[in-house]
């Protein structure tokens, strides 16, 4: 039986790598691409496949919004998130969007195949990460009691400049404290990490 698939990337020399491994497969034939999660949904839901490799960060929309949608449709198709991220946030956050395997971009090509092959078969695939994180072994960077203090004021509604004077440091060591704050959470801006951070209960 031939495995059909989408292939899911934002990067064309990614995309087009991973359709020319796999297209050298008796098995398996690339069915479509997609260079975003909106056109990904378009996509899966026309052609249908087996199996969807999915990347997860793409500017023209997120790879999770894109299994959430097509797991709400209920397409007969099964997920292979296969990305760069291994956060326990990024982790999480697709397969409870319902993905149904995680691979990393590094995984052996012997590997991947093997994987798209156990998808299809309706086996589970999780890297050794993933096994990790939904078992609670992993733990993601801790944040400092000064980063903590500097959400709280945020989370308030005070500003950088506030929140320096609140806690009697310079503006610049406040943003300090933000990026860092940032880069454990997983985000890139105030409003993302006070929401995480009340997620995680840190708040």
């Amino acid at each position: 039986m031939t495995i059909r698939i989408v292939v899911v990337d934002d990067h064309p020399i990614v995309r087009d790598g991973i359709i020319s491994m796999v297209s050298r497969e008796g098995d398996i034939e690339v069915v479509g691409e997609a260079a975003s999660g909106p056109e990904a949904v378009i996509v899966v839901t026309r052609e249908l496949p087996d199996v969807v490799l999915m990347d997860l960060r793409m500017p023209g929309g997120d790879g999770v919004d894109a299994v959430r949608e097509l797991t709400a449709a209920e397409v007969p198709t099964r997920i292979l998130v296969l990305t760069t991220y291994d956060t326990d946030r990024d982790i999480r956050a697709a397969l409870g969007a319902g993905a149904h395997g995680y691979l990393l971009k590094d995984t052996p090509r012997p590997v991947l195949l093997q994987a798209v092959r156990d998808i299809a078969a309706g086996r589970p695939v999780l890297a050794p990460q993933a096994l990790d994180a939904m078992a609670g072994r992993r733990n993601d960077p801790e944040l400092t009691a000064r980063e903590l203090e500097v959400l709280r004021v945020i989370a308030n509604g005070g500003t950088n400049r506030g929140a320096a004077a609140d806690l009697m440091v310079s503006e610049a060591t406040v943003k300090t404290h933000l990026n860092h704050a940032y880069q454990k959470l997983g985000v890139s801006d105030r409003a993302a990490a006070v929401r995480v951070a009340f997620e995680r209960g840190l708040l």
